[in-house]
């Protein structure tokens, strides 16, 4: 990568990977890993002609690329922040990838449902030839080419088990289904790990950086490796022992082939699975998604979790947003005071002030 937009990438890429093995920094005055990013900086921006419908805003990559070049233009990467461009094809393309169809709005990607039956996954295969598949994997190349090692191509969110059944057989189905026809579920989810990482190593192959790093689209993260964020979004409708017996089987062989995997945990409902969560060695770090209208994570409400995650040995991604720059500040030192600074990240939003930007990434200083 190109020290285009950011003063050191290998700085970041050392840091990064310090966090996903929670390798003490080196000295009391190190800081955890800070995602700090701030608006204002002069540059040089070109045109982008908006798109005139939702489907054109997904699948116009020069357009794409353009509109991020100019947000980096922009923006001071601060901290260990860096610059990566999502290619997204909604949240769960490997749905596309098996058949779906896309139903593209401004602000998402939603899949039909394709299959009438439970029955229907053990047709569920891998299939070279996909629209979709074929077409993601060209917008991929394009966009490497177009960035030319200026900023990553993030790997699109392809997402697993459960959450990929229900895109394909509707939630509200899928519940039935788990009581009528279990083994059903069983087998769609051996079909969705078996080909997971066909769809993962070759996006992978088209956006690692020359030493094999890569990023994984959501929650801004970069490893050396094979890395993702990993997820079922679905198991806030299901039991901790539903889970257990459906879900985290499935996370395990997945984290097992990953060199680095943060599992998204999204929303109160999801809390009761953290135990399990803990239970796969293989997973390194816990990304928690507070809920709309819920506190941000820097909330002692919260703790619990982190507990629960820090006991296990693993890291933690928590992001900041409430109050203004000095109550964020004042959070993450609590924060650090109770869990040390090994294997904690911290995301800001974007600062809108560079000396607040600066002051918040001179925090342990």
């Amino acid at each position: 990568m190109r020290n285009t937009y950011v003063e050191d990438w290998q700085k970041i890429k050392d840091r990064f990977e310090q966090w996903w093995n929670r390798e003490p920094w080196d000295t009391p005055a190190d800081k955890p890993l800070m995602w700090i990013t701030a608006a204002g900086k002069p540059g040089r921006t070109t045109a982008v002609e908006k798109a005139r419908e939702p489907r054109e805003q997904y699948l116009n990559v020069p357009a794409i690329i353009a509109s991020f070049r100019n947000y980096c233009e922009t923006r001071y990467f601060l901290g260990d922040a860096f610059p990566a461009v999502d290619i997204n094809l909604g949240p769960g393309s490997m749905a596309l990838y098996l058949g779906s169809e896309p139903g593209f709005a401004w602000d998402t990607v939603w899949y039909r449902e394709k299959c009438e039956s439970p029955l229907e996954f053990e047709s569920l295969a891998y299939d070279e030839n996909n629209y979709w598949w074929t077409l993601h994997q060209k917008m991929a190349e394009e966009a490497a080419a177009l960035a030319a090692g200026d900023f990553y191509v993030t790997i699109p969110d392809i997402i697993e088990n459960l959450d990929i059944l229900s895109a394909l057989r509707g939630p509200q189905n899928l519940c039935y289904d788990m009581l009528d026809e279990p083994e059903a579920i069983h087998r769609g989810l051996e079909i969705i790990d078996s080909v997971y990482f066909k769809y993962y190593d070759r996006f992978y192959d088209l956006l690692k950086d020359g030493d094999g790093s890569s990023s994984y689209t959501a929650f801004s993260i970069l490893g050396k490796g094979r890395i993702a964020k990993v997820q079922c979004d679905y198991c806030a409708l299901i039991s901790p022992e539903m889970f257990r017996e459906y879900v985290q089987p499935s996370l395990r062989k997945q984290c097992r082939q990953l060199d680095h995997s943060l599992y998204h945990l999204d929303g109160p409902d999801a809390i009761k699975h953290v135990p399990a969560l803990m239970e796969i060695e293989e997973l390194d770090a816990l990304q928690w998604t507070c809920g709309a209208g819920k506190p941000d994570g820097g909330c002692e409400k919260w703790y619990s979790i982190y507990d629960q995650v820090r006991d296990a040995g693993k890291g933690l991604w928590i992001q900041l947003y409430d109050g203004d720059a000095s109550t964020r500040a004042e959070s993450v030192k609590r924060l650090v005071k109770r869990y040390g600074k090994t294997g904690m990240y911290f995301l800001f939003p974007n600062f809108e002030s560079l000396a607040e930007a600066k002051k918040t990434a001179n925090l342990f200083e």
